[in-house]
């Protein structure tokens, strides 16, 4: 029995208030969910219990009322508005008929999942300069459910546990050092009276790390670090006898990891192996990206970047890793969904318990769950950085990829990846998994002029590399063209395509499938599909005017089946690659959309942009000004306002602001912070006056190269 901790009266008296608890629609305890009833969730398939659907993470449901016969008569039984305009990657849970989603800025809505009405909503206030110190808009990818409890991660930091009644705060903590650019966006994972979080912060210079609390009161259990202490000293943590062991070796003792804590941040897949007793971590990317800068006199593998790291679930101790991607430094995650099954490989006829994973690097994954070992690889998307596995799963690298400081090197994937954090699926029906692929590349390329750590992303690379200051009129929709996405049914035995549906733009949503051979996804564009899981054949659609990256759910509730799925424009892609897009689009509010069979809702009509694409001022500055503005907006302004200044639409194109026509004004924006309650806060640690103005310079240039190239319209006399 734990001893009771002394507690202020009133705080003891709020904290009885919020865990009294409602009940659920069945009249039992809000929530009465454990670590029995989620490993059996497959026997249970009218409830979606944990992110992954059970702990496997197949995204695989029994559920088998609609059907290929059928499901063209599929309608919208109900939506609701989430009333926040940033991006929404959200996977739903359904338990005992009340659905738990997440909106931007981390906020949470538990709903009637059978109508629609909204039971409570608790807003964690994130505060919204916060969204400064993230590389990829203020999202968040879902809750967890435990206990009468429902817990979410906030994005600045907190894991916050509510009452799945009342929506009221049972406890909160603090789990990162606010002082440093950590967010979190994943979802928490609920195992043996344990929530289990991580975080993001990479891209600007963190050290990653995972943490298990105790589901009851928020004590911490353990952490396990990601990369090694800066001064190779013990943490005091479950990590520190495998750093000592070996982790610490594969790191030298100067270079910028020192500083910036080397990355690795655990920003989404963490899934608890319930057959193994273990927690499997997909870790992040370098910091920063430039090995010969983050440490430079050593030629070592960087443990534990890039990896799939499996943890003792009781104590955080190190089981086993495998490293993906060694000495990083293209952000080849392996944060990407990690999916358990049982396959039949290694010979023999036997089944082996494995993990199946098709991480940012482009190669399709299958290793022995147990021990971790390499079963088979291949690549499954197009690659310039390798080109192929060695007899133990280690890329075969192109050694010009690491001569970038001599030749600019063209790579493919792009850090966006082969495939995200969208979540794939796997169909024990089928025996597919089903991957959100892309297609892109990226120029990296030396910086001029050495090192410099921007206020944004920590690359250490010329991030205007491969990036024209101008071009053409048609340029831009050439540059568009190669920028892709597909879904692609990958045998994972074979490890060959079976088939593959392509998209005209990459990030398309996660996926579902269903005992009956149905695959559900959405698309980046706003269109809801299912095809057969078999072939790739759509068998119905629906536009749902807003941008879907978020992955669905199915449940059932009084014999009736339904499917449900959350919508929003925003994100990495929206953020960091809106320039592919033909148009920018309207910063419309999230949305959840829940269908049945021959359901009769209506999708409302999609919110128009209101602004106008006419340069506010005359364009001003030299060659050498615009051209040293092209610089500082690609290392300061481009990951939230676009690459070449054009933006997706979530936050504005600077080309039309009235901001710039004016220098005083944009001076009290982007140094003085005037706007830093919008997110907007203050360059001026950054960036000098003059430096500042260089910017504006640039992006008037880009203003009025848009008009001559017929994208935008001159001002009126």
């Amino acid at each position: 029995m734990k001893q009771l901790k002394w507690v202020p009266a009133f705080v003891l008296g709020m904290t009885l208030t919020a865990c009294s608890g409602g009940n659920d629609a069945n009249g039992g305890p809000a929530g009465s969910v454990d670590t029995a009833r989620i490993a059996a969730a497959k026997d249970t398939p009218q409830d979606w219990l944990t992110y992954g659907g059970t702990y496997d993470e197949q995204r695989f449901s029994r559920l088998g009322q609609i059907t290929p016969a059928n499901v063209a008569s599929l309608g919208i039984a109900w939506s609701h508005d989430l009333k926040t305009s940033h991006g929404v990657e959200a996977t739903p849970l359904m338990v005992d008929g009340i659905l738990y989603v997440t909106s931007a800025w981390s906020v949470v809505h538990a709903l009637d999942a059978k109508t629609g009405a909204e039971k409570w909503v608790y807003d964690p206030q994130v505060p919204k300069e916060r969204v400064a110190k993230g590389c990829c808009d203020a999202v968040n990818r879902g809750v967890a459910v435990y206990k009468g409890k429902v817990y979410v991660g906030t994005y600045d930091g907190r894991l916050v546990a509510l009452d799945a009644g009342t929506g009221k705060v049972v406890w909160s903590k603090v789990t990162v050092d606010r002082s440093k650019p950590y967010t979190i966006t994943g979802a928490p994972r609920a195992f043996k009276d344990k929530i289990i979080i991580g975080n993001g912060g990479s891209e600007l210079g963190v050290r990653g790390y995972v943490t298990a609390y105790d589901a009851d009161d928020g004590d911490e259990a353990w952490r396990f670090y990601i990369t090694p202490n800066p001064q190779k000293k013990p943490d005091g943590a479950a990590s520190d006898e495998v750093m000592a062991k070996f982790a610490n070796a594969s790191w030298g003792d100067d270079g910028a990891w020192t500083t910036d804590g080397g990355g690795g941040a655990a920003w989404d897949s963490i899934v608890y192996d319930d057959v193994n007793n273990q927690i499997l971590v997909g870790t992040g990317n370098a910091s920063p990206y430039n090995a010969k800068i983050r440490d430079p006199h050593s030629n070592g593998d960087n443990l534990f970047l890039s990896s799939i790291v499996a943890l003792d679930a009781d104590t955080g101790k190190y089981k086993w890793h495998f490293q993906e991607t060694p000495r990083d430094i293209l952000d080849y995650t392996a944060t990407q969904s990690i999916i358990l099954a049982d396959l039949p490989v290694g010979g023999g006829g036997k089944t082996r318990r494995v993990i199946m994973h098709a991480p940012k690097n482009g190669f399709f994954y299958v290793l022995d769950a147990a021990t971790g070992k390499f079963l088979s690889g291949k690549a499954y998307a197009e690659q310039t950085w390798a080109t192929g596995l060695d007899a133990n799963g280690r890329p075969i690298e192109n050694p010009a990829m690491r001569q970038f400081d001599r030749k600019p090197f063209l790579a493919k994937p792009a850090p966006a990846g082969a495939h995200n954090w969208n979540p794939m699926g796997y169909s024990p029906k089928t025996g597919l998994v089903y991957i959100p692929a892309h297609d892109m590349a990226q120029l990296i390329e030396e910086r001029p002029g050495g090192w410099k750590a921007a206020l944004k992303w920590n690359l250490g690379y010329n991030f205007a590399g491969g990036l024209p200051p101008t071009y053409p009129k048609g340029a831009l929709a050439g540059v568009r063209s190669t920028v892709k996405g597909s879904l692609i049914a990958w045998d994972p035995v074979k490890q060959e395509a079976r088939w593959t549906v392509n998209y005209p733009k990459p990030f398309n949503g996660g996926i579902l499938t269903t005992e009956t051979n149905l695959l559900f996804q959405g698309d980046s564009m706003g269109t809801f599909h299912a095809y057969d899981a078999a072939t790739g054949k759509e068998l119905w659609s629906m536009n749902l005017k807003s941008g879907i990256q978020a992955a669905p759910i199915t449940y059932e509730i009084d014999g009736e089946q339904y499917v449900a799925i959350a919508t929003g424009w925003g994100g990495s892609w929206a953020l960091n690659w809106g320039f592919a897009w033909d148009e920018a689009v309207a910063p419309d509010v999230g949305r959840v959309f829940v269908f049945k069979l021959g359901g009769k809702g209506t999708v409302r009509a999609q919110m128009q942009s209101t602004v106008e694409k006419t340069p506010k001022a005359k364009s001003f500055g030299t060659p050498q000004q615009i051209a040293a503005g092209f610089q500082n907006y690609s290392e300061n302004c481009m990951v939230c306002h676009g690459p070449i200044a054009v933006s997706s639409g979530v936050v504005p194109d600077l080309r039309w602001s009235t901001v710039a026509a004016d220098g005083g004004v944009w001076q009290q924006v982007v140094r003085e912070g005037i706007l830093s309650g919008n997110g907007m806060v203050s360059f001026k640690d950054q960036l000098t006056a003059d430096e500042a103005e260089t910017i504006r310079a640039y992006v008037l240039d880009q203003a009025w190269l848009a008009v001559r190239n017929g994208d935008a319209k001159a001002p009126k006399p």
